[in-house]
């Protein structure tokens, strides 16, 4: 096929993805032609709505009227598959999706493959190193692809922003593709720095004038569309209550940004409280709760989710009039892929950024999370070779890392031919492995350089589109002249007084439950811990309670304030002491408590006290005493849960005078703590209580992490 007919069935194929009026930006033909025609490597760095999809679909629809196997995308999230699927059929392209959302259309999907059927396969990168999938699938799949896509190729870096280790294993597909598969990379978030480490982690560079090189084409990162803007407000219920007085304002329906579940959660309840028809929206929502959330904004039956960055990448709604952040990202690079979500099909889209104070040290936890240091990681070498192949919840007992973090490593590990995904868990290859300690510090040093620049964008007086674009490297960037400081048009930081009382009214109502725990983590005999399973009805706690959350917008700041790591012990305040009876009259527990326990403290014994001392005396209950703590054992932070348990084991005791006056209870005891982080210390202080004969524990804690 010569270059004029092959454009000519481009152009068809734009027509019938984007309408009979469109066609095909210049670097969207360059692309094109150097995938179908040139069989090349192609990296497109573009803004959010240039049309990176249209290359790749079209692309594929080219290359399979030529006879080539089917387009391979790697896609990071399930939203973006979904928006995927229905822009490919608009191209005339029959897509599927192989991810852990839909396992039971596998085996199906697989055979539409073998037969020839399907045109692209999106999968998941997870699923690369998936045993059956690595093992059985993906070799074929290789062997036939005709073009593979790495969609938010900013992933592949240790830079990017949203970096994940599931897809640095895209080096090892690209070296086993066949000679002349064409590879296309896409992102609209990469600075010089991710775009040199994605061609790194790609195999790919040189110099684009040699013929075998990539062709890197990259274009202005303007969005013409959006209005950007910064609202400072001094404290969370202001925040609130001047959303709550501009939503109805903002055009059509739109995206509020929060830094976590929690925040989704409250403000979207706050929201809903005023009259507005809005969803919370997170990682830890039921997919299907998700999808239908997703299907409500796409179709503007609610006016906005309130969400977390789990909604993000790839959600395409063409008309989307808004995107709000209650609380600045850590990263100016991760706020322009937020925003971009805005204005794609519309003239004028509002985005607007309403920081906090909380909001730096809600970076710093999720900072503390970085790469472990090198003998945690050793450790975890160290027991796959020792004790074979191992299940992530098996090795926690001889690691200490939280789950989350624990993955993160292995894959990692992984990447780097350490340890191997195997059917049952993990296994050490036994190759030797190098602890990149410098290149970790980097890491860490421009995260806090990332953190810095939106510091900055805050107080700029410049330009702010003109901003992020210089944190991307464009080298088209210049000021927008449609910011507040380009125009002088700013929103008012005024907010109705009233708006403001009920939101704090909202902020400050307390209560929440807390979840008992039900089972023993694994491995608890290698530990010298001789549970294991469920843990037995009669030992359990109930449903305990809390006056709010550490991540919360409303207690969450007054109780990091109590509790933080530099706070004095002291006698409970007396605004939490009201908050905490509020929360104890409104539990409605099948049967009133009958006594009251302190568990035993070793950082805020006062403040535990005097919280059991005074909720007693208010509810003229009798203070039992407290749970001892052993003063024989060590102290230590254990960041998984076998590791957890195993360091309360030993330190709590319940004294013969306590067991004497819990046998002769007939009701449940209050259990009091100051906070509640993983659940284990409630859960091992209950189990003894009820071995000791209390009926029943009803845990009570100020705060919770959960």
């Amino acid at each position: 096929m010569d270059e004029h007919a092959l454009r000519e069935l481009a152009d068809d194929r734009l027509r019938a993805l984007a309408g009979p009026d469109a066609s095909l930006r210049e670097d969207q033909w360059n692309a094109i032609r150097a995938l179908v025609l040139q069989r090349r490597r192609v990296l497109v760095v573009q803004r959010t709505g240039w049309g990176k999809s249209a290359v790749y679909f079209i692309a594929t629809a080219l290359l399979r009227e030529l006879g080539e196997g089917p387009t391979v995308i790697i896609s990071p999230l399930l939203a973006l598959m979904r928006n995927q699927v229905d822009a490919a059929a608009a191209a005339g392209v029959h897509a599927a999706t192989i991810n852990s959302a839909n396992p039971d259309e596998w085996a199906g999907i697989e055979e539409q493959v073998a037969a020839g059927e399907v045109d692209v396969l999106l999968v998941s990168p997870e699923r690369l190193n998936n045993p059956d999938f690595r093992d059985t699938i993906l070799p074929e799949l290789t062997r036939s692809a005709g073009m593979l896509v790495v969609d938010e190729a900013h992933c592949i870096s240790d830079w990017g922003h949203d970096f994940r280790p599931d897809y640095r294993r895209l080096r090892t597909l690209l070296t086993e593709l066949p000679e002349g598969v064409p590879v296309l990379a896409t992102t609209a978030t990469a600075n010089d720095r991710v775009v040199q480490d994605v061609a790194d982690q790609l195999g790919v560079g040189g110099q684009h004038t040699d013929p075998q090189a990539t062709l890197v084409l990259r274009g202005s990162l303007d969005r013409e569309s959006l209005r950007l803007g910064v609202v400072r407000l001094p404290t969370a219920q202001a925040r609130l209550g001047w959303l709550a007085s501009h939503l109805a304002e903002l055009p059509g329906s739109g995206i509020i940004y929060t830094l976590t579940v929690a925040a989704t959660e409250e403000v979207s309840a706050y929201l809903r409280e005023r009259g507005f028809q809005v969803a919370s929206y997170s990682g830890r929502t039921d997919p299907a709760e998700r999808q239908q959330a997703e299907s409500d904004l796409l179709n503007n039956r609610v006016k906005a989710l309130v969400a977390t960055s789990a909604l993000g990448m790839g959600f395409d709604k063409p008309d989307l009039g808004f995107v709000v952040h209650l609380g600045a990202p850590s990263s100016p690079i991760a706020y322009y892929q937020q925003i971009g979500r805005a204005g794609r099909g519309v003239q004028r889209a509002e985005v607007l950024l309403l920081p906090g104070p909380e909001d730096r040290d809600i970076w710093n936890y999720f900072a503390s999370l970085a790469f472990p240091p090198e003998p945690v990681v050793r450790a975890v070498l160290d027991a796959l070779a020792r004790e074979g192949r191992m299940s992530t919840a098996a090795l926690e007992p001889h690691v200490d890392l939280g789950r989350s973090r624990l993955e993160m490593v292995l894959k990692v590990l992984d990447v780097d031919g350490a340890v191997r995904r195997v059917k049952g868990g993990w296994e050490a290859t036994g190759e030797p492995w190098h602890y990149d300690a410098e290149r970790y510090q980097r890491i860490a040093a421009e995260r806090r350089a990332e953190q810095q620049a939106m510091v900055d964008y805050l107080g700029t007086a410049g330009c702010r589109m003109e901003f992020l674009r210089r944190q991307l490297d464009d080298p088209y960037a210049e000021p927008c002249g449609r910011c507040d400081n380009c125009t002088g048009v700013r929103y008012s930081g005024e907010v109705d007084p009233e708006a403001v009382r009920q939101a704090e009214e909202r902020l400050r109502r307390p209560g929440i439950e807390v979840s008992p725990r039900t089972m023993w983590p694994s491995g608890m005999a290698a530990l010298g811990v001789p549970v294991s399973g469920r843990i037995p009805a009669a030992e359990q706690a109930v449903e305990g309670r809390a006056i709010g959350r550490l991540t919360d917008i409303g207690w969450g700041n007054r109780l990091r304030e109590l509790l933080g790591g530099t706070a004095p012990d002291q006698d409970l305040p007396d605004d939490l002491f009201q908050a905490a009876i509020k929360v104890l009259a409104a539990w409605d527990w099948q049967q009133r408590p009958v006594g009251v326990v302190a568990v035993g403290s070793r950082t805020r014994p006062q403040l535990v006290r005097s919280l059991a001392r005074r909720i007693a005396e208010i509810g003229r209950l009798p203070l039992l005493g407290e749970v001892a703590t052993n003063s024989d054992t060590t102290s230590r932070r254990a960041t998984n849960s076998a590791q957890r348990v195993a360091s309360l084991w030993p330190r709590f005791e319940v004294t013969d005078d306590l067991a004497a006056m819990l046998a002769a209870l007939d009701g449940p005891v209050l259990l009091m703590d100051d906070y509640a982080d993983t659940g284990w210390t409630i859960t091992v202080v209950s189990r003894l209580l009820r071995r000791a004969g209390a009926p029943a524990v009803l845990p009570f804690t100020l705060a919770t992490t959960a």
